[in-house]
């Protein structure tokens, strides 16, 4: 017999080594509760993002909040969102701004009117046609050489449509808009020369919580995985 600390005898098994335990993964925190409320005004297409959030953030719902583009900073005021798409421009002051994209500006006219020989328009086109602003108007520039008609404002950019419909006058809007309130009575021309609508992503600066961090890196296009 060998003695202790002494030769290891032949064809004995070395004592197995000690396994270090696995260390546990830390918990993974659940995603806030929620709602996320995103703002989003007439016209704004967030459905490929909140599309996306649905899948990535299952356990979170969201909440489509409409805004009107002349109230869209009260909303911020109010606390009614945590983030919104809105039409730029917009006070900065407290809030972060992503510009997201600019829209074509047309011409609304009734299907049958002349303006639609024509692919795009010019602002000399328009010279003698009757302008209807409507009070929810969102790109506030003039046009040298139209008219102002001899009837009230109507409220919204949709009551505008259907009096263009009618075959009295033309509004001057975003595409969105103009496709948002399509009808089959009505058509649209891109305006060469006129300024575009732009269209920005906005949330307050001293409110950037995780879920609206989520929603930007969503905008954004990073993956679940990437970093922020």
């Amino acid at each position: 017999m060998a003695t202790r600390g002494g030769p290891q005898r032949k064809g004995a098994r070395p004592a197995p080594a000690r396994q270090r335990p696995t260390p546990k993964p830390a918990p993974v925190p659940p995603p806030p509760a929620g709602p996320f409320r995103l703002g989003a005004v007439a016209g704004a297409t967030p459905g490929k993002w909140i599309d996306t959030w649905k899948t990535r953030m299952p356990r979170t719902p969201l909440e489509l909040v409409p805004l009107i583009a002349a109230h869209q900073r009260t909303a911020f005021v109010r606390g009614e969102v945590d983030a919104a798409i809105v039409r730029l421009p917009i006070d900065r002051d407290g809030l972060h701004v992503i510009p997201l994209y600019e829209e074509t500006t047309v011409v609304v006219c009734a299907a049958d009117s002349h303006l639609t020989a024509a692919d795009e328009l010019t602002a000399d086109d328009l010279a003698g046609e009757v302008r209807i602003v409507p009070l929810d108007d969102v790109l506030a520039f003039d046009v040298p050489g139209t008219e102002s008609p001899r009837f009230a404002p109507p409220e919204t950019t949709g009551q505008a449509i259907e009096t263009v419909a009618t075959g009295v006058g033309i509004v001057i809007v975003p595409m969105s808009l103009a496709r948002l309130h399509h009808r089959k009575d009505v058509t649209s021309r891109p305006l060469a020369g006129a300024p575009a609508s732009a269209v920005a992503l906005a949330w307050p600066a001293d409110a950037t919580t995780e879920l609206v961090d989520a929603f930007v890196g969503i905008v954004r296009g990073r993956t679940a995985n990437s970093s922020r």
